[in-house]
Parts: structure tokens; C-alpha cells; sequence
């Protein structure tokens, strides 16, 4: 079923994005009795399919893979960098692009609405080409330009809009709103946690339980998939305590921690200061974790130690790391300590040229 996390309001599970009290939605549905007794065979992301509310013919084409964890020790913290870059169009979002094209092809869903800085909008254009469902895509026209070329590349309904990130959310909603047709907003799209959740299950199975847990957090959906995911695991007895959460943002574009002045330019996949999802945010830190902001001179220094060390991403993904060294500094990471950093974003898509 869908729970609203403002009213606790239940809803079937079909398509929908809010509850009627305007609350946003999460999938809730009974667990197993363990873990190990919901793994199928698959050794790609169809493994976790009985956690996930989809059915199996209705899986589009490619599926999203398990992803390698590289063990790196930095300082006197053992760092365990999830290549979420490796997926099959370069980032996370294919794991929630997945799940929300089954739970469309499930409906019978044949045209919708993304807005995007650009890695959610070339994950749907994808698997929703692959399904031969039709998107129109949102995107801002300070997207990066290779991104850009992807996207025509591959062929997408592109509406380039001259804004910030949050002009065009509310562009995209204006026109779903009058053209009739299904907004799929992955800042408010359940299914797509629900697929971003999986992260969590595969860093557990490849290392355990970190310590510490550092994702990006501009939307809120790789940090909530994780959080949810690493909590349907102590829901199902597997483990007894949850990591530590951090969730990092872009300078001048904070809704967690102080709002700075001064505007990151470089991570431009976080500039997000009206997340739906704010709410549920600051209940996972109230919970078990806090939030750093990073600037422009942090970001560049982390993204040239990572692709000096063969990590090919881009700007957006160096900020866990960015994050880290900031959080090591303050003490805030004790000595020892063990600490997931996924690796959001293919750093060759903004690579000129291709």
C-alpha cells in the first residue's frame, strides 16, 4: 500500500504522487521473515524483486545492475566508494527509472512528464524509449552540454527551460496539469525510492553495516532509498541498528543546513531549495544523522582526488567525499570508523564530444 508521512493516510498501490492532504507517499508492505528468504537467483538488480511492488512482466529492459564497492582507507577512516556511475546509463537514477517504468507498463501508463537536471531525464529516456512510452523531459537550459546531446541522441520530447531547477519543476507540473498527462516527478514518484532502496541491500550484503552512511541530498532520493532500505532490513530482524546518516548539499542551495550565500555552480545535481520530500529528510536526521554543506572549492579538490584514483564522475558525485574530509576534520567520524559513499553520476557524460 502507499502511506502518506503527513497524515497516515493509505493508498493502493497504483500511480500517484501525493496524498489528498498534499502529503508525500511512501510504499509500505508486509516484510519477510528475513532477508535471505526474499533473494532470488538474479545476480543484477531483479534479485530484490520480491521487496519491490512490481511484478516481474512487467520489468523494462536493461535491468540496473549490482553495483561494485571499491575499499579505499582515507586517513583513519575505511571508506566503501558504491559506483552508481557504472549503471547502465551512468547513475543512480536507473535503479528508481526502473521500478517506475514496470509500475507505468503495470497501468498501461503510455506518455509522461519528467523534470530533471539531466541524469533523471536520460535514465527515463532510456527505459521509457525501451517500453515505448513517450517523455517529454524538462530540463534547464544551463544543463551541461553533453548531457544535452545525450538526450537528443536518444531521441527525447526535450522542453529546455530558461530557469533555475525550481522554475522548471513548476514548469513541468503547469504542463501536466493542462496537457492531461501523468507527471512521474522522481522528487515525489514513491516507486522511484522504492527502487533507489536497493543500494542499501546490496552495500549490506558486500560489506555489513557501515558506520556511516553519506549520500547527496538535494531531491532526497538516493538518501531516503537508502534510509529506507537500511530500515526494511532492521524491519525484517536482519539487522539490529541503523548507520549513521549524512545527508550533503550544495552551497546556496541548502534546505537542511543553513542556507549559505554564496551559490555553488559545480553540483549541479542538487540545486534544490523547495524539496518535496524535506519533511521526511529532516525526520531521517532527527533519527540518526546531520548535514554538511560543501562549496565549489571543496567539490573541485575531492573531484580531482577521485578521478586521479580512476573514479570517472562527475561534479555532483565528489561531494560525499568533499563531505567526508569536512566531517573528519571536525571529528565528527571517529577514528575506525567504516563509511558507504555512493558514486551518484558518470562524470563521461559531461565529457565534450560525444
Amino acid at each position: 500500500m502507499l502511506v502518506c508521512s503527513k497524515c497516515g493516510r493509505e493508498y493502493p498501490e497504483r500511480f500517484r504522487l501525493r496524498c489528498d492532504c498534499g502529503g508525500t507517499l511512501l510504499v509500505r508492505h508486509e516484510l519477510p521473515p528475513g532477508f535471505s528468504d526474499a533473494l532470488t537467483g538474479y545476480l543484477d538488480m531483479r534479485r530484490y524483486l520480491r521487496l519491490l511492488p512490481v511484478s516481474e512482466e512487467h520489468l523494462p529492459e536493461p535491468v540496473p545492475a549490482i553495483t561494485p564497492l571499491s575499499k579505499l582507507d582515507i586517513g583513519d577512516v575505511t571508506t566503501f566508494f558504491k559506483l552508481e556511475y557504472l549503471q547502465p546509463t551512468g547513475s543512480f537514477k536507473d535503479r528508481g527509472t526502473w521500478v517506475t517504468v514496470a509500475k507505468l507498463r503495470e497501468e498501461g501508463i503510455p506518455e509522461v512528464i519528467l523534470d530533471s537536471s539531466g541524469n533523471a531525464a536520460i535514465s527515463l529516456a532510456a527505459f521509457a524509449g525501451r517500453a515505448g512510452i513517450t517523455a517529454h523531459l524538462f530540463i534547464p537550459v544551463h544543463t551541461n552540454p553533453g548531457k544535452l546531446r545525450l538526450l537528443r541522441k536518444l531521441g527525447a520530447e526535450l522542453h529546455i527551460v530558461n530557469g533555475d531547477r525550481m522554475t522548471v519543476h513548476w514548469d513541468a507540473v503547469r504542463f501536466s496539469e493542462e496537457k492531461g498527462l501523468t507527471y512521474v516527478s522522481h522528487w515525489l514518484n514513491p516507486y522511484f525510492i522504492e527502487g533507489t532502496k536497493t543500494v542499501a541491500f546490496e552495500a549490506y550484503e558486500q560489506l555489513s553495516v557501515p558506520d556511516y552512511v553519506i549520500a547527496p541530498a538535494g531531491s532526497g532520493t538516493l538518501f531516503l532509498g537508502l534510509w529506507k532500505g537500511f530500515s526494511e532490513l532492521k524491519g525484517m530482524g536482519e539487522i539490529e541498528e541503523l548507520p549513521t546518516f549524512v545527508a550533503v548539499q550544495a552551497s546556496g542551495y541548502e534546505s537542511l543546513c543553513e542556507r549559505s550565500p554564496v551559490k555553488s555552480r559545480l553540483a549541479e545535481g542538487i540545486p534544490i531549495t523547495e524539496p518535496p520530500r524535506l519533511e521526511e529528510m529532516k525526520a531521517v536526521l532527527d533519527e540518526t544523522g546531520t548535514c554538511v554543506s560543501v562549496g565549489d572549492s571543496e567539490i573541485a579538490r575531492a573531484l580531482k582526488w577521485l578521478w586521479e584514483r580512476g573514479f570517472m564522475v562527475e561534479p555532483t558525485s565528489a561531494v560525499v567525499l568533499a563531505a567526508l574530509w569536512r566531517l573528519q576534520g571536525s571529528g565528527f567520524i571517529p577514528s575506525g570508523s567504516r563509511v558507504l559513499l555512493p558514486l551518484t553520476g558518470s562524470g563521461l557524460k559531461t565529457v565534450e564530444g560525444i
